[in-house]
């Protein structure tokens, strides 16, 4: 791997793409929940992000819940993504490569005792949606000129990266090296760490989407940020959250409500309400492993005062906070 300046991470910035308005509802500072930044020295996932692709606030938007935020932005809202610490070989894997992956990468690499790499040892893609992907940017010449960073993709995905600038560029100069995935083939990355890729129906324009089952060497997690809907899954979800230590789940929207201007059939997700409904038979602990991650903008669950917040709390739930850890 290359090792590079980290002034360079002050130069990264975050895209937004998408275009939509908010609901009317009032927005508040979330402060997150505030974990050590110590060396880990167990195997530990960690939320490095918890917002939908496009970002909070987004790029067009006048409404309440991006007020303020142009000039004021809080540092707690970024793209969703996890990252996991194997404290047997001290490696550093991201799961997405956000448009705030410069400073996700930042966060992810002091945790590992070995601080002074600057680099990660590898990353898993879900899909080719724009939060999801275009991180890869960042590791191209014009910023850290990577040396092969492995980047695992499943059939589409790599393909995709393969065909289309300014992808093609980071395979061409090697700056990546796409490792190839096989829908539920696991990765054996360490005798502790083991990823699995799931497939799970979603708008796959360019690409297969997967989520991915995480193993530790005591706990296991699942990552499913993107789908469709629970019931267009061939998978049981209750029986997947079951058979896990945490489940963090699709929450883009918290009812479709609060996206007023956009038909809601073009951007399917399961409402957090109707993932209540379809939980709400699961036992008090298979509850408190569903930590909803992945919010638009617009939803109120994002502020920690809303009554959606308190709803999804006091039905046994859990909302994900950034830079929160779990140890696997």
């Amino acid at each position: 791997m290359k090792y590079f300046n980290t002034t360079v991470l002050l130069f990264c910035t975050t895209t937004t793409l998408l275009i939509s308005a908010c609901g009317d509802t009032t927005a508040h500072e979330v402060v997150s929940e505030k974990v050590s930044t110590a060396p880990i020295t167990k195997t530990t996932l960690v939320v490095l992000g918890t917002i939908q692709d496009a970002g909070s606030p987004q790029i067009g938007c006048k409404k309440a819940c991006c007020k303020g935020l142009f000039e004021n932005p809080d540092p707690d809202r970024k793209v969703v993504a996890i990252g996991v610490v194997d404290a047997s070989t001290n490696k550093t894997y991201l799961f997405e490569a956000t448009p705030d992956m410069c400073i996700q990468m930042k966060k992810l690499t002091q945790l590992e005792p070995n601080s002074e790499n600057e680099m990660i040892d590898g990353i898993f893609l879900t899909h080719a949606h724009i939060g999801h992907y275009t991180g890869l940017m960042y590791l191209g010449k014009e910023v850290v000129d990577a040396n092969r960073t492995p980047v695992y993709a499943m059939p589409r995905m790599k393909t995709f990266l393969e065909n289309n600038g300014p992808w093609s560029q980071l395979v061409n100069r090697e700056n990546i090296a796409i490792k190839a995935l096989k829908a539920d083939s696991a990765i054996q990355l360490s005798g502790e760490l083991k990823v699995i890729p799931l497939l799970v129906p979603h708008r796959d324009e360019f690409s297969e989407t997967v989520g991915y089952k995480i193993q530790g060497p005591n706990k296991n997690a699942l990552f499913i940020p993107d789908i469709d809907k629970w019931e267009k899954w061939e998978r049981n979800i209750v029986a997947e959250i079951e058979q896990v230590d945490f489940a963090f789940l699709d929450a883009t929207f918290f009812d479709g409500v609060e996206l007023n201007n956009r038909d809601i059939s073009e951007i399917p997700h399961p409402f957090i309400i109707e993932s209540l409904e379809q939980f709400k038979g699961m036992t008090s602990a298979n509850k408190k492993k569903v930590i909803f991650i992945h919010f638009n903008h617009t939803n109120p669950v994002i502020d920690s005062t809303s009554s959606a917040y308190k709803t999804v709390i006091n039905k046994g739930f859990r909302i994900a906070q950034m830079n929160e850890q779990f140890e696997l």
